[in-house]
């Protein structure tokens, strides 16, 4: 979907990376290596981003280091934009919302920190989940968004046990409960 709005491939990447997990945080020779392309075409491209403040730029060291601007007025859109285009909107709305007492929901791994590798890593934490109908949810959106759904469900004791190890890569979360 954003191929046929953004012809820069590397633009295209770099929104997916900063506006997936509006937390992560990247400098150029990171992103340069992550993306596996040169310097100077990730640059350009950070210094448009940064020239429209669509990107906030600081100064760590002699690094400068980019993240989503939040306070930009199309923030929430691009966001958006961005979720719709990798599917995650619709992971949001079909698995969430009907699996029952959810307390909590996150995507973990690669989508967490930003890229979109096809496999989204969704944990849901709640009492008496659906189980049926986690699974049923989950092979239709995969099928609408052309990903694949790595699902982990916990009860709230399994959570609490975990908890740390999860809490020690980056996280996005998509649903929290009064008791999550």
């Amino acid at each position: 979907m954003l191929n046929s709005l953004i012809t820069s491939q590397t633009r295209i990447r770099l929104l997916l990376k900063f506006f997936l997990n509006p937390d992560t945080r990247g400098y150029l020779r990171q992103l340069a290596g992550e993306f596996g392309e040169s310097t100077n075409g990730i640059r350009v491209e950070l210094n448009k981003l940064a020239e429209a403040q669509i990107l906030s730029v600081t100064n760590e060291g002699r690094n400068k280091v980019y993240n989503a601007n939040t306070r930009h007025p199309l923030f929430t859109e691009i966001r958006n934009i961005v979720l719709k285009s990798t599917g995650i909107d619709s992971v949001i709305n079909n698995i969430i919302k009907k699996v029952g007492a959810l307390q909590l929901a996150f995507i973990r791994g690669d989508y967490a920190r930003g890229k979109d590798s096809g496999l989204i890593d969704l944990v849901l934490v709640g009492r008496d989940l659906n189980s049926r109908e986690v699974e049923r949810v989950r092979s239709k959106t995969e099928k609408l968004i052309d990903r694949k759904i790595n699902i982990l469900q916990l009860e709230p004791e399994e959570y609490a046990k975990l908890r740390a190890s999860f809490e020690k890569e980056p996280i996005l979360i998509l649903f929290k409960g009064e008791s999550g």
